[in-house]
């Protein structure tokens, strides 16, 4: 399933990061400048953008990257305790990036989970020409804006080679195209929650992530190993929709609890008349 969230826009001959709601998800075309685009008639680089969900497909943990101390690790180091938020971006992109980091950090934040201990956040920039240093600085950015100090252990900032970057977002169904005019990405915006066996679990578009939307993937992932009963209540009511990249109420399911409860209600009542 392909959709093109964002695209990067052209305004006065120059490649920018603005932010473009695309309509695709409200069955609208994008607008590229002052015409409705279709994928057909979209400038070359731009066909390439979208994010295609590969559900259920396994990561390629053993790619190496280096993290933003400058160690050399592999993608397989932050998987196989906890569900992992994965995202793309690049460091130095001037507005759609900081933008998803900051979205991702606002949501998290609103969560009583904490990274480092129920999930952890792993950042992959997605140009190979990035540094360690550079990592580090859009790290202690992310984390400024968590608003947790004491998570840092949870927050991975990753810079590769192309060969690394291609392999993992190919997998991940992550297009970006470079735009050599301007020296800047195209890409898509959104972020992915995984299993913590590295299998891609649930796509989220946009900047803005409803926090219990992502509480509720992140219990999915780690299959209830974190959350509460209430949590494990709202999934058997609750579905993850692809299309949609949310849960949605699975209104047979609700019906069900419903009338469990309203049974379990009228036979409370009739034992306490008994009495």
């Amino acid at each position: 399933m392909k959709t093109c969230m964002h695209i990067v826009t052209a305004t006065g001959g120059r490649w920018t990061c603005a932010v473009v709601m695309v309509a695709c998800l409200l069955g609208a075309a994008p607008v590229f400048g002052d015409n409705l685009v279709s994928p057909e008639n979209m400038p070359g680089p731009l066909k390439k953008v979208g994010i295609e969900q590969h559900l259920g497909e396994p990561l390629p943990l053993d790619l190496p990257f280096t993290d933003e101390r400058g160690r050399a690790v592999k993608l397989g180091d932050y998987f196989g305790e906890r569900p992992v938020v994965l995202v793309f971006v690049y460091y130095e992109c001037p507005m759609l990036c900081p933008m998803v980091l900051n979205g991702i950090a606002k949501s998290l934040g609103v969560l009583k989970f904490d990274v480092g201990k129920e999930f952890d956040v792993v950042a992959v920039s997605v140009d190979p020409e990035e540094t360690p240093a550079m990592a580090a600085s859009s790290k202690r950015a992310a984390i400024k804006r968590y608003g947790r100090s004491h998570t840092a252990g949870g927050w991975h900032f990753l810079s590769g080679s192309e060969e690394s970057i291609r392999r993992l977002t190919e997998i991940a169904g992550f297009g970006y195209a470079y735009i050599e005019e301007t020296d800047e990405w195209a890409h898509a915006s959104g972020m992915i929650v995984a299993t913590p066996e590295g299998k891609l679990a649930q796509y989220f578009y946009g900047i803005d992530f409803a926090p219990r939307h992502v509480r509720l993937a992140l219990v999915e992932a780690s299959t209830n190993q974190i959350g509460s009963v209430v949590d494990q209540l709202l999934l058997y009511c609750f579905r993850y929709d692809p299309a949609l990249g949310k849960y949605t109420a699975a209104i047979t399911r609700i019906l069900r609890v419903t009338a469990v409860l309203f049974c379990m209600g009228l036979g409370l009542f009739f034992w306490i008349m008994r009495r």
